[in-house]
């Protein structure tokens, strides 16, 4: 498992001070990667409104009041970034559903364990794999959010690494996922040829090999689509994190 040195340039997106920087001259809102509207077919699916929700590496984004909108009725957000906490504080004060902490993904030790049913990452890991020590972050990160879901809870990570970069580190030792992914163009990808995508195409699972990873010869219809991978926390760890293919399902089951 290494640094994802392909996708990254050379500021280090594991830093807090980098953050703080970027938020401090660009203070507007933005979403890394996809907006609600195109994750919500998702969410729902997986993540019932009354779920106590972890927003991890949260930014100065809106996904979180696109699903309070939504009916989402408690939803924690936390980032490295001090300056952006602050921001968010201030500009959803009056969302009691909505709250913000500082917090290190690395350590939320705040949080005792199995506090939430779901958490949602869009892009922290992947900001963990550009920064130094990557690997040992992508650890430790994975470890704690295993550790702060409550047994069938869901993890949903919104990546642009494929399976065969992020699969081990969701595999980790101590760590037992039941696995779906799907994958989704990038926002105003147009299929050559056609007018627009047809967003029912990606509302299917992708089938995995036994090892978890896509098939030979498979074709991204946009390279630099997301992946979402769909991680429902098992009751039991088993002694080696070794995925094995369901063959009735998509799943990659322990």
């Amino acid at each position: 498992m290494k640094r994802d040195s392909s996708s990254c340039d050379t500021y280090n997106y594991g830093d807090s001070a980098y953050w703080d920087s970027k938020y401090l001259c660009e203070p507007g809102p933005f979403d890394w990667y996809q907006r609600y509207s195109a994750l919500r077919p998702f969410i729902r699916k997986y993540i019932p409104t009354s779920s106590r929700v972890l927003m991890v590496g949260c930014g100065n984004a809106v996904m979180s009041e696109d699903m309070v909108k939504d009916g989402y009725e408690d939803i924690f957000n936390i980032d490295i970034s001090s300056v952006a906490i602050e921001m968010m504080k201030k500009r959803c004060a009056h969302i009691p559903q909505l709250k913000y902490l500082k917090m290190d993904v690395r350590d939320m030790s705040f949080f005792p364990d199995e506090s939430f049913n779901s958490v949602i990452d869009k892009g922290t890991l992947d900001s963990l794999m550009c920064g130094t020590n990557a690997p040992i972050s992508a650890s430790l990160m994975i470890e704690e959010v295993s550790r702060l879901l409550k047994p069938g809870g869901i993890y949903m990570l919104i990546t642009y690494g494929d399976p065969i970069v992020r699969i081990p580190h969701l595999h980790q030792e101590g760590c037992s996922w039941k696995i779906k992914l799907y994958i989704i163009p990038r926002p105003g990808f147009q299929r050559p040829g056609r007018s627009s995508s047809s967003s029912k195409l990606y509302l299917e699972p992708v089938p995995l090999t036994e090892r978890g990873m896509l098939p030979p010869g498979f074709v991204l219809e946009d390279p630099d689509s997301h992946y979402i991978y769909v991680c429902k926390k098992m009751h039991a760890t088993p002694p080696l994190p070794a995925a094995i293919m369901d063959p009735t399902t998509p799943d990659i089951v322990q």
